[in-house]
C-alpha cells in the first residue's frame, strides 16, 4: 500500500518541531555547556569559545554543498543526515575527555547545523511550495523562534540534575529519536527540479551568482546576520552597564524571543494584505532603529523597552525577509545554492561581529562605539536591499 501524502500543514508542522529541536539543543545549548565543560576539562574561556566558532566555520564551509544537494532533490538525505550528525556530535561532546575531542564534537555539530537549520529548511519549503513559500517559511519559524524559550531552561535543568555528560546524551537522544525520524518521514518524494509555478527557462546558476542583484542581497544578508549575531552575547552586560536594575537586564533579553514570534505573526497576518515588496523594504528598519534608540536612551527603562520591541519584532520579520529575498529577486530554482554560496562569508561575519563589539568596548565609552557600529552596519544592509529591489524592478532575472 502507498503511504497517504502529507498535507502542507502537516509537513510544515513537523518540520517546525524538528527546527525547535535543532536550534534549541545545539545552537542555544552551547552557552549552558560552556562553564561545566571548562571545569571538567580544565579549559579557559577562549579555548571553550573557539569550539563554537569552529562549528560556525564548519557550517559555513558546508552550506554551498548542502544547498546544491537540496536543489537536486536530495533534501531527505540532507536533513535526516543533519539530524544524525547533531545526535552523534552531542554524544561525542558527552564523551569528550580532551580539548581535541571537544573541538571534534563541535565540528561535527557545525556540519549538522548546516544541514538542519533555517537555510536548508527554507530551501526545502521553497521547492515544495513554489507558489506560497513565503507563507510556509513564516509559519515554520513560529516554533523555531521559541527554541531558546524551551531548550535553555530544559538544558539547564538537565545539566543541574544529570551533569553535562548525561545531559548531552539526553539531547542527542531527542535529535536521534524525534528530529531524525521526522525528517525521514516528512521529506519523502522530493519534487522534481525545478519546482516553479508556470516554470520558464531559467538562467544557469553561474549567471545568477554574477548578478548585481545577488551581490547586493548577499551583502544585505551578511550584514544583517552579523548584527543579529553580535547583539545577544553582549546585551546582558550592556544593560547592566547602563545602570538598569538586575532584573531588567535579564527580563529584556528574555522577552526578545517572544517578540520575534510576534513579528512573524504580524508578517503572517499582513502577508496577503500588504504588498510583499513594501514589507521587504521596511521590515529590516526595525533593527537599526532599535539600536539607535538604545544608544540615545542608554539607561532609561522606557527607551530600553522600545529597543526590545523594535529589535524583537524587527528581527523576527528580518528572518523571513532574509529567507525569501533570494527566491523572490534572483532565482527560486537555485535558492539552495544561492543561499549556500553565502555560507562562508556568513560564518566569518557571525564570528567576527561579537568580537568587534568587545574590542570596541572601553572603560571611558562603554558599549557606545560598538552599538553605533552595529546600527551603521544594519542601516547599510537595509540600503543595499533597497538597491537590489530597484535593480530587480528595472532588470528582472
Amino acid at each position: 500500500m502507498t503511504r497517504p501524502a502529507l498535507s502542507p500543514r502537516q509537513l510544515v508542522a513537523g518540520l517546525s518541531v524538528a527546527q525547535l529541536i535543532s536550534w534549541g539543543s545545539v545552537f542555544y545549548g552551547f552557552a549552558l555547556f560552556m562553564e561545566p565543560v571548562e571545569r571538567s576539562l580544565g579549559l579557559d574561556r577562549a579555548q571553550s569559545s573557539l569550539a563554537f566558532s569552529l562549528a560556525l566555520l564548519a557550517e559555513g564551509l558546508a552550506a554551498y554543498a548542502v544547498g546544491r544537494w537540496i536543489d537536486r532533490g536530495h533534501e531527505r538525505a540532507v536533513m535526516a543526515g543533519g539530524s544524525l550528525l547533531l545526535g552523534l556530535g552531542l554524544l561525542a561532546q558527552g564523551m569528550a575527555s580532551s580539548l581535541a575531542g571537544f573541538y571534534a564534537a563541535w565540528l561535527t555539530l557545525g556540519l549538522g547545523m548546516a544541514a538542519t537549520l533555517y537555510t536548508p529548511v527554507f530551501a526545502v519549503v521553497t521547492r515544495r511550495f513554489p507558489g506560497d513559500y513565503r507563507r510556509a517559511i513564516i509559519t515554520l519559524t513560529f516554533l523555531g523562534g521559541l527554541a531558546s524559550t524551551v531548550f535553555i531552561p530544559l538544558t539547564d535543568a538537565l545539566i543541574r540534575t544529570l551533569g553535562w555528560r548525561a545531559a548531552s546524551g539526553v539531547l542527542a537522544a531527542i535529535n536521534l529519536g524525534v528530529a531524525l525520524p521526522l525528517h525521514l518521514a516528512l521529506l519523502r518524494g522530493a519534487p522534481p527540479r525545478p519546482a516553479l509555478v508556470h516554470a520558464a527557462p531559467t538562467a544557469p546558476l553561474a549567471a545568477h551568482l554574477r548578478s548585481p542583484v545577488f551581490w547586493r542581497l548577499g551583502a544585505f544578508i551578511v550584514l544583517a546576520m552579523a548584527v543579529t549575531a553580535a547583539v545577544p552575547p553582549h546585551l546582558v552586560s550592556l544593560l547592566r552597564e547602563s545602570g538598569l536594575p538586575a532584573a531588567w537586564a535579564i527580563a529584556v533579553p528574555a522577552s526578545i524571543g517572544a517578540l520575534q514570534v510576534l513579528g512573524r505573526l504580524l508578517l503572517y497576518w499582513g502577508d496577503r494584505r500588504l504588498d510583499v515588496h513594501a514589507t521587504n523594504r521596511w521590515a529590516p528598519l526595525g533593527v537599526p532603529l532599535a539600536l539607535l534608540v538604545l544608544l540615545l536612551g542608554f539607561g532609561h527603562i522606557g527607551a530600553t523597552l522600545v529597543f526590545a520591541l523594535l529589535f524583537g519584532v524587527g528581527n523576527g520579520m528580518l528572518t523571513i525577509v532574509k529567507g525569501t529575498v533570494m527566491a523572490q529577486y534572483v532565482s527560486a530554482a537555485h535558492v539552495g545554492a544561492l543561499n549556500g554560496a553565502l555560507g562562508l562569508p556568513l560564518a566569518l561575519a557571525r564570528a567576527a561581529a561579537p568580537l568587534a563589539v568587545g574590542l570596541l568596548w572601553s572603560p571611558a565609552h562603554g558599549y557606545a562605539p560598538g552599538v553605533l557600529m552595529l546600527a551603521l552596519l544594519a542601516a547599510t544592509g537595509t540600503v543595499l536591499l533597497w538597491r537590489a529591489q530597484a535593480l530587480h524592478a528595472t532588470h528582472p532575472s
